[in-house]
């Protein structure tokens, strides 16, 4: 499997795990009960869950986009070591990107976020050069 294909791979679990985590939280938060419930009624969650909910939508924006940029280096075949390291880079600041938005690390969590948005966009501006 190609690195981008790969780090594509574990940016899906990494979301999988995203969503466990703020589910684990805000059954801490509010118990389990609500959480299982249609949630027809929003409760008060803690800052943490919240950042941690705002983390799996933002983790869902930006995997979508890098969706894109390793469907088309793949259907362009323009795979190579920048598309590649900027894969790892995608996939390392989304992870880093986690802690940094559950402890409002700021401005860390923007300048992360700009590494895994930039890494996307080197890579889809690839393709369209291959």
């Amino acid at each position: 499997m190609a690195a981008e294909t790969t780090a594509l791979a574990l940016a899906a679990l990494l979301q999988a795990a995203q969503i466990g985590l703020a589910a684990v939280s805000m059954n801490g938060d509010v118990g389990a009960r609500w959480n299982a419930s249609p949630r027809d009624t929003q409760p008060e969650f803690s800052a943490r869950t919240g950042r941690l909910r705002r983390a799996v939508d933002n983790h869902f924006q930006g995997l979508i986009l890098f969706t894109i940029a390793v469907l088309l280096v793949a259907l362009t075949d323009s795979g190579g070591e920048v598309t590649a390291i900027c894969a790892w880079a995608y996939l390392i600041a989304r992870i880093l990107y986690v802690p940094a938005y559950a402890l409002g690390w700021s401005p860390w969590r923007s300048a992360i976020w700009g590494v895994g948005f930039l890494a996307t966009m080197v890579m889809i501006v690839t393709s369209l050069f291959s």
